[in-house]
């Protein structure tokens, strides 16, 4: 009766081996092929711009070609599934925010993972948002636009706001904004920020709560859009002239950012994970990138250990959570 139990624990014994063995030779082995770069939004938008910048120098750090692929659609969810019905071994990172792991399947019944499906590898970027407007918007601060907005609403004309699709940060933002100034507002959703854009400029739709970067800062001395406002507590260094909704009497502490981060399946092989969490840190090292992602506006992240990230998701997850519950949001 004793030589059964001795056998299973030799048995056990000899699996976690071979689990150990197995772990080192991923650790050792990952990559030995391109690895894609999952990025949810069409070409063109500021995700796009993010993904490729980061992609050549995280290549260098990974010893693979890193190729970025853009899958747009269900305010992101549709790449954020893809990478989910892939094989959990590190190929396919999926470049993500609060948009599609945490909002999306609040918003959308389609919808049927959660964010805990996804582990977050590393924080890359902090971005600041803005209130961008169609150029010949009247408005050039928030309680002006609040003022627009009310006579806008009680001229049967809502003003119209931009989001890359429902549930997504940007149709919060929104929804946020309409209910703290209890004016009415009317959401028209979009499958990325590019399409997005394009409309804002052509006027044909009003204003977007978006992150920016570069190429909206062109746009804007350009004349084809205009910044209201900026999303910050206070001004930022490279906008002065540019005055925060904290400013302003109707929304003061306003105040929002986005983060991006890479993510890869919760259940990917710790050392693959590892592996790819060392690239990845390595990566915002770079100055090259660094200074690319700076001039799109971005607040590049300072490393944090897998524990740090882990909590950081956590914690964002639940404060978004919070923000959905707020104003009502329910799953469509």
């Amino acid at each position: 009766m004793t030589s059964l139990p001795k056998r299973r624990f030799l048995g056990l014994s000899l699996l976690l081996a071979g689990l150990g063995f197995a772990g080192g030779v991923l650790a050792q082995t990952y990559p030995s092929k391109p690895v894609t770069l999952m990025v949810p939004y069409p070409a063109g938008g500021l995700s796009d711009v993010i993904a490729r910048t980061v992609n050549t120098a995280l290549a260098k750090h990974l010893g693979q070609p890193v190729v970025v692929e853009n899958l747009g659609g269900v305010s992101g969810a549709l790449a954020a599934q893809k990478v989910l019905n892939a094989p959990a071994d590190g190929y396919q990172i999926f470049q993500g925010s609060p948009n599609e792991l945490i909002l999306s399947p609040l918003a959308n019944s389609a919808v049927k993972f959660k964010s805990e499906d996804f582990r977050l590898v590393q924080l890359v970027a902090v971005a600041p948002m803005a209130v961008l407007a169609r150029g010949d918007l009247p408005v050039s601060n928030g309680d002006e636009l609040v003022a627009y907005a009310s006579q806008a609403a009680r001229e049967q004309k809502p003003l119209t706001y931009a989001s890359v699709g429902p549930g997504s940060f940007y149709h919060l933002m929104g929804e946020h904004l309409s209910k703290l100034v209890g004016v009415p507002m009317t959401h028209v959703p979009y499958k990325g920020a590019a399409p997005a854009l394009q409309d804002l400029m052509g006027s044909q739709v009003d204003i977007f709560i978006t992150p920016f970067g570069k190429p909206q800062l062109e746009m804007a001395q350009q004349g084809r859009l205009k910044f209201v406002a900026t999303l910050s507590p206070e001004r930022l260094d490279h906008l002065k002239n540019v005055p925060t909704l904290n400013e302003s009497k109707a929304l003061k502490g306003f105040v929002f950012n986005i983060w991006t981060g890479y993510f890869v399946k919760k259940d990917t092989p710790e050392p693959v994970v590892q592996a790819l969490h060392k690239a990845l840190s390595e990566t915002l090292g770079d100055a090259a990138m660094r200074a690319s992602l700076e001039a799109q506006s971005q607040f590049v992240s300072k490393p944090l250990s897998l524990a740090e990230a882990a909590r950081y998701y956590s914690e964002g997850s639940a404060q978004f959570r919070a923000i959905a519950k707020s104003i009502q949001l329910q799953p469509q």
